[in-house]
């Protein structure tokens, strides 16, 4: 048809953040802000805002899986992120509809706590992470305490870094990078892929509007190899993203306030 331009598509499975600064609302932006069409997949309702979690109510499983073939069966996917997956159940029944559809591109980001602290993972959630949906990923976005929890260990240094990386890719991933910014000093993200280690480092950015972050680098990958770029390229371009988005973020809220997903055309600092 005349006129009709074929666009890159990404979804996210994960919750839905009311505050707008992560979840749903995080990767909807960072696709649409990247040149990609978002599609959505809600697991749980959040009472959320820059402050704190004050509610969650879960999505029923046959819900979520309706919403994954509703998008899949038309519209299509050219790349998946699942962020908030809250319970064990939702993470068996969304990895059997990556593996039905042979989802090709597939970023894991294992949240299991807010910004804030309030957990957003169930513990018997845990293990189903693990063994059901790590093996499907295409890449996995641990901070490091989620990085802790799935290889079992503390993580103090690079060094520790790099064992985790290396556990995690024993469950099945085809790649993992796990975030320093827990870490002192600059934060680096470590990338391993079974094969080699690479470190992107990039500067701290002073700021407390940092709610979000994970959410929106795992996106940022997922957009990338929404348009047909390699894993390690993918983490790249989204370490630069963030790093920007971060840099002009948003003083939105009495606590942690979001990244500035639409840096590149808006300018907070200036005037209208």
């Amino acid at each position: 048809m005349a006129g009709v331009t074929a666009v890159p598509r990404a979804m996210t499975i994960a919750g839905s953040d009311s505050g707008g600064g992560a979840g749903i609302q995080a990767d909807l932006k960072t696709f649409a802000a990247l040149g990609v069409y978002g599609t959505s997949v809600v697991t749980a309702i959040t009472a959320q805002n820059t402050v704190g979690v004050t509610g969650v109510h879960p999505v029923p499983v046959e819900m979520v899986i309706a919403q994954i073939e509703a998008v899949v069966t038309d519209i299509g996917v050219d790349a998946v992120k699942t962020g908030m997956l809250f319970s064990g159940e939702t993470i068996e029944a969304v990895a059997r509809e990556m593996a039905h559809f042979k989802v090709a591109r597939l970023v894991v980001d294992p949240v299991m706590v807010a910004k804030s602290g309030d957990r957003l993972l169930r513990e018997d959630a845990v293990e189903a992470l693990r063994h059901s949906l790590l093996p499907l990923a295409t890449v996995v976005t641990p901070n490091v305490p989620e990085a802790e929890t799935l290889a079992g260990m503390k993580i103090e240094s690079t060094e520790d870094a790099r064992r985790a990386a290396k556990i995690i890719i024993g469950a099945g991933a085809q790649a993992v990078v796990v975030k320093g910014g827990h870490l002192p000093g600059n934060p680096v993200d470590l990338f391993y892929d079974g094969v080699e280690y690479r470190e992107f480092d990039g500067p701290r950015i002073e700021t407390r509007n940092t709610h979000g972050t994970g959410c929106t680098f795992a996106s940022a990958i997922a957009a990338s190899l929404a348009r047909g770029a390699e894993v390690v390229e993918a983490v790249e371009a989204a370490k630069e993203y963030v790093t920007e988005a971060l840099r002009s973020s948003l003083d939105v809220g009495q606590g942690h306030g979001p990244l500035n997903h639409f840096h590149r055309w808006w300018d907070p600092s200036v005037e209208c």
